[in-house]
């Protein structure tokens, strides 16, 4: 496993036990909320809604803030205007991050990414400076205890999954980004339980990181994450499992 899967892992995991569960609950909203904005209310007409409300149960959300985050996107009810931003730059090392923000206010936004990037030894890049760097895919976490690997294999494959991995207590499914929506419709209908379902940035190179340098990246990694404004990060980093361990 590399660093960056490594920590993708660990981010996940604390996001399932958050004691601050109203951060991740705000994230979430503002994804509900876009994704009525651009498609509507019909769960079965809008599967980007479809997925994010999905996500939101499986974080035990509230039905009724889910409801209201529908309204506020279809302007049934009175609410702020997000909209979506991608940065891309370099972290300690020469990592490349692509951070994904949703923002009331696009310039404090810039401002405060520009500055947890400097604070932490990295720079804010133009846009395509480092998006070549990743693939995008779409990413299907199904609880490994529930299913056997070889017989869930088989019905991600049918479902139209692209490939499938084993990482601690989930089963990752890969499709291609397109096909995310579609994929996870098919596994829901052959009964399979889904935890969460998002598009991620898989790296197609890693730049390896010790030491402080190591311990710098994780810093700034944290620091984004603790930004209201981001929705994820993705970085191509590796670093041992061992060293992350201790810092995280």
């Amino acid at each position: 496993m590399s660093g960056h899967s490594k920590w993708a892992n660990i981010k996940f995991r604390k996001e399932r036990q958050d004691a601050q569960r109203g951060k991740v609950f705000g994230k979430l909203i503002k994804e509900i909320t876009i994704a009525a904005r651009l498609g509507g209310s019909d769960l079965d007409a809008n599967p980007r809604l479809r997925t994010a409300v999905q996500n939101a149960k499986a974080q035990n959300m509230p039905a009724k803030n889910i409801e209201n985050a529908i309204l506020k996107g279809t302007g049934e009810l009175p609410g702020t205007v997000y909209e979506e931003v991608a940065f891309e730059g370099y972290g300690p090392g020469g990592v490349a991050l692509y951070i994904t923000t949703t923002t009331d206010n696009r310039n404090r936004t810039v401002a405060e990414i520009r500055h947890l990037l400097s604070k932490y030894g990295g720079n804010l890049g133009e846009t395509g400076s480092v998006s070549w760097v990743f693939e995008k895919k779409g990413l299907i976490r199904v609880p490994s205890e529930k299913y056997k690997e070889d017989e869930l294999m088989l019905t991600a494959i049918d479902a139209g999954a692209d490939d499938f991995k084993v990482e601690d207590e989930f089963y990752e499914i890969y499709t291609r980004f397109e096909d995310l929506h579609k994929v996870s419709s098919n596994l829901e209908n052959a009964g399979i339980e889904i935890d969460s379902a998002e598009i991620t940035m898989v790296p197609q190179n890693l730049v390896e990181l010790t030491g402080k340098t190591a311990e710098q990246l994780l810093r700034l990694m944290d620091a984004l994450e603790d930004n209201d404004d981001v929705q994820n990060m993705f970085a191509n980093f590796d670093i041992d499992e061992t060293l992350m361990e201790k810092i995280q």
